[in-house]
């Protein structure tokens, strides 16, 4: 069985190692890392180009592709290869808006009655820093778009929340992807992951995980 591979960080590098070790499969990165390279091949690609990865895709003969960043599942490469009769891990390009834009997601959770912290949604820093004076307390500010995991800042005050606005949306830190910017409640306990696989029927769920982002000084 051939497994292609699309990315190239630690998750899919962690892919390919456990891939890797079931017999009669072959692992191709695109455009993959050292580590996956070490396990397989790899194959330069832009994630992101649909028309890369399918006749990638196509050209290996893969028997299924595992699609792992978020940017390649916003920007369609899972509907183009399935487009293709390639059978393909990962959401479509519909549901992977609940990841590539965070006021989208939190505007779903909201209409479906999910239970989710308190935001406000703002497309003028000026506005946005008038609320953040006006709530004087602490805040969670988020860039709208995907910023590689870098576009949060929490607050513990207002001065540290409106740097963060002034960041995202005056300096541009993260480009288009500060637009807009989702302020929501600063809510403090513990942080759990769960995670469901999904064929839009039926779903099995995956042991629960956490992350330490703030952990030491970096």
């Amino acid at each position: 069985m051939r497994v292609l591979i699309v990315g190239g960080g630690a998750r899919e590098h962690a892919l390919a190692w456990r891939l890797s070790q079931d017999a009669g499969v072959e692992v191709i990165g695109a455009p993959g890392n050292a580590g996956i390279a070490a396990v397989g091949r790899t194959v330069a690609v832009d994630p992101t180009d649909t028309e890369q990865v399918v006749e990638l895709a196509k050209r290996e003969s893969a028997d299924l592709v595992v699609v792992g960043p978020e940017a390649p599942l916003v920007a369609g490469v899972v509907d183009a290869l399935r487009d293709n009769g390639i059978d393909a891990f990962g959401p479509d390009r519909a549901a992977a808006r609940l990841e590539g834009s965070k006021i989208f997601s939190k505007q779903f959770m909201a209409r479906h009655d999910i239970p989710t912290a308190g935001f406000a949604v703002f497309d003028d820093p000026d506005a946005a820093t008038r609320y953040i004076e006006e709530a004087n307390r602490p805040l969670v500010v988020k860039a709208d778009g995907l910023a590689a995991g870098k576009g949060v800042i929490v607050a513990s005050n207002a001065k540290e929340a409106i740097a963060g606005v002034d960041r995202i949306m005056r300096e541009r830190a993260f480009g288009d992807a500060g637009d807009r910017v989702l302020i929501e409640e600063c809510l403090v306990g513990q942080e759990v992951s769960y995670h469901v696989i999904s064929d839009g029927h039926r779903f099995i769920p995956l042991a629960p995980a956490q992350d330490h982002k703030r952990a030491f000084d970096g």
